[in-house]
């Protein structure tokens, strides 16, 4: 059997790449005979890590400067176009084409011409090959520009089996017009990951540890006319509460998610620095977004944790600590409201800071009844995602897939 897997892998989102690896160990593990190829962002950096055969998912370079310099103008269409007919004329896409999980049907940062017109057109190729398509465990919503809805829910019609991972993308995807009544809902596959080796637990000496997901976040589209001014606003309200946490003595962890989040530390801690004392200064780390492991392992050394981004709440709630969600779309809303944990939900725009502080206080204060809900939820999340991997072992992955 031969499988394809498609996404924006291996561009320093560690969520996107923890839903890969999480992939590839179900299909090690229900299909070890299968050829994998990745299809993804960067596949150098895909090959180096997870030791399979990959290509690029946006076509060929365009070596002539003038070329090179109308395809920007024109939003990598020319490239785009290229990367259509090329596929369509030498690449053979075997058996089935996986899109595992991510939020890979939503529009976030991307103009119509990127993301969703390139699942569109791997749809399309993989669809006219006579390629199965699996959309597994994946994020939907909101798509604003038009444009992308089309492209989105046309890829979506092509599919031949989907799970969302929450109850809002499947009624957002009803919403646009795809008829979701054989589609199923299972949990985000990052979820199967392997926690950290026990041992690494919240540190038990006092003060606590706080982990803080910084984000580098300028509104739901990167060209909104207020993009620089939601940043500051957004980098200014947690300043002022890492400020708090370390007036307080709290050991605090910065967290990222991806690559990009650097930046958002960084100016953060430059904000910072004028406000508070050199020994507050030392309570003060910075970890690594290599990989959703890197993260699990820093999850691992808090005592709670206050995320905005989707898979830093994934590890957060998959290590049971106590967590509040500054969301920038309803995926973190429906995920903390199945593991019971909604009144800690609030927005990256209009969280206040001390709403914020009050609700740390009481995260911390119910953290072992907090931790006995969070638990509770995982072991059912885990049941899930074995009875979604044994419909896809006698489905899409049995030797004569129906």
């Amino acid at each position: 059997m031969k499988i394809s897997l498609l996404g924006q892998f291996g561009s320093g989102n560690s969520g996107n790449d923890g839903s890969l690896e999480a992939m590839l160990i179900c299909l090690r593990r229900l299909r070890p005979d299968a050829e994998l190829l990745c299809i993804c962002s960067n596949p150098t950096v895909v090959r180096s890590q997870y030791n399979i055969p990959s290509i690029s998912v946006g076509g060929p370079a365009l070596s002539n400067s003038w070329i090179n310099a109308l395809d920007r103008m024109l939003a990598r269409l020319p490239r785009r176009l290229a990367l259509l007919y090329g596929a369509l004329a030498h690449f053979q896409m075997g058996d089935i084409m996986i899109i595992p999980g991510t939020g890979i049907l939503d529009d976030f940062q991307e103009r119509a011409f990127g993301w969703p017109f390139v699942i569109f057109c791997w749809c399309l190729v993989a669809r006219l090959r006579q390629t199965k398509i699996a959309f597994i465990s994946i994020g939907a919503g909101p798509i604003t520009n038009r444009l992308s809805r089309w492209f989105l829910r046309s890829a979506a019609k092509m599919a031949s089996y989907r799970s969302y991972r929450d109850d809002y993308s499947l009624r957002y995807m009803k919403t646009i017009g795809l008829d979701v009544s054989g589609d199923r809902r299972y949990p985000d596959i990052a979820f199967d990951l392997p926690v950290p080796a026990p041992g690494t637990k919240a540190h038990p000496d006092n003060p606590l540890r706080i982990g803080v997901g910084i984000m580098h976040y300028r509104g739901w589209q990167s060209e909104h006319p207020r993009s620089e001014a939601i940043y500051q606003e957004y980098i200014t309200k947690m300043s002022r509460f890492v400020a708090w946490l370390l007036d307080q003595g709290y050991h605090v962890s910065l967290l990222m998610g991806d690559v990009t989040d650097r930046k958002a530390c960084d100016d953060l801690v430059a904000m910072l620095a004028p406000t508070i004392a050199s020994e507050d200064g030392a309570l003060l780390e910075i970890g690594s977004a290599r990989s959703l492991h890197d993260i699990m392992d820093q999850m691992s050394t808090v005592d709670a944790a206050v995320v905005s981004r989707y898979h830093n709440l994934v590890c957060a709630l998959k290590l049971g600590r106590p967590t509040i969600s500054l969301a920038y779309a309803h995926k973190n809303d429906d995920l903390m409201k199945d593991f019971r944990q909604d009144k800690f939900c609030r927005h990256i725009e209009t969280f206040q800071v001390d709403d914020l502080i009050d609700l740390l206080k009481s995260a911390l204060a119910d953290r072992e009844l907090v931790k006995e809900q969070i638990d509770f939820t995982n072991g059912r999340l885990k049941a899930e995602l074995g009875e979604q991997q044994e419909l896809l072992k006698r489905s899409l992955l049995s030797s004569s897939p129906t």
